[in-house]
């Protein structure tokens, strides 16, 4: 791991000066690599993602998730600290200025795991899932009142401490703020965004965004907390959903909720998310 993790730093070049120690990798995305480092001024472990700038359509992406997550200040939503250039200089509010460099680094909170890490071990039990999801749905209205739909809301976008059982969402890199004038066309194509937490809404139309596609993947997540099963898995759900009519009765036929332990109660929070 150590061998994989220096090779993957010699790739991305990081650089951010002497205040951050003890880099350990989290995750690599398409853009970069998410690792954890302990921060010398306060001595507290931090998460930091790198955001490579390589050409226009990326400093663009990058001033919009910067410009969404500098709104966002909420219990339920990973605390994003500072903004560092390379060798971890300061960023002026002056985001434009991203167009002079060639990557910027999202200095934020160290949560312990993801939803989807933890899901590996199984489904959890009820009490535990409606935690999460009251979390959930806390932070998402929070969100939505700041006028943002993050647009890609999955487990592994929902980051848990497990001691204090406190869910938190992050990964704004394809969030948007809602605005009609804005198209959104072309932005997520299968290859960045898995169809499973995807509503039919952007499955039948690409620019149909509002509030309903976040909430459609919070109920797709909660039935996976309470399942261990993802809801829609496979060709034949997504299909099934990309075609459908008005009809959601195939919705009631799922075997995986009529094995879990939940209670009814449950299972509406699931079926009235889906139909929000």
């Amino acid at each position: 791991m150590a061998e994989k993790f220096e090779s993957l730093m010699n790739i991305h070049g990081f650089d951010l000066g002497s205040r951050y120690m003890d880099l350990k990798p989290l995750g690599c995305g398409g853009n970069g690599l998410v690792f954890s480092a302990v921060d010398n001024d306060c001595d507290k472990r931090v998460a930091i993602k790198k955001i490579v700038l390589t050409d226009p359509q990326s400093v663009k992406h990058a001033l919009r998730e910067i410009k969404i997550i500098r709104r966002l200040d909420h219990d339920n939503i990973v605390k994003v600290f500072e903004i560092l250039g390379p060798s971890g200089s300061q960023l002026t509010d002056d985001v434009g200025s991203l167009t002079e460099l060639n990557s910027v680094y999202i200095v934020q909170e160290y949560m312990e795991t993801d939803l989807a890490n933890v899901l590996e071990q199984g489904p959890l039990l009820e009490e535990h899932a409606r935690l999460f999801m009251y979390q959930l749905l806390r932070g998402l209205k929070y969100i939505h009142s700041a006028n943002v739909l993050h647009r890609d809301l999955k487990p592994a976008n929902l980051f848990i401490n497990t001691e204090d059982l406190v869910l938190k969402i992050g990964d704004f890199g394809l969030a948007r703020i809602m605005d009609p004038h804005y198209s959104h066309k072309g932005h997520l194509s299968e290859g960045l965004v898995t169809k499973w937490y995807r509503s039919p809404r952007l499955l039948l139309s690409p620019n149909n965004y509002t509030k309903a596609i976040d909430m459609w993947a919070a109920g797709c997540i909660f039935a996976e907390m309470l399942t261990g099963k993802t809801l829609f898995a496979g060709s034949y759900y997504v299909k099934k959903l990309s075609t459908r009519e008005t009809n959601f009765s195939f919705i009631y036929k799922w075997d995986s909720f009529y094995h879990a332990q939940a209670s009814h109660n449950s299972y509406k929070i699931i079926y009235y998310s889906l139909l929000y």
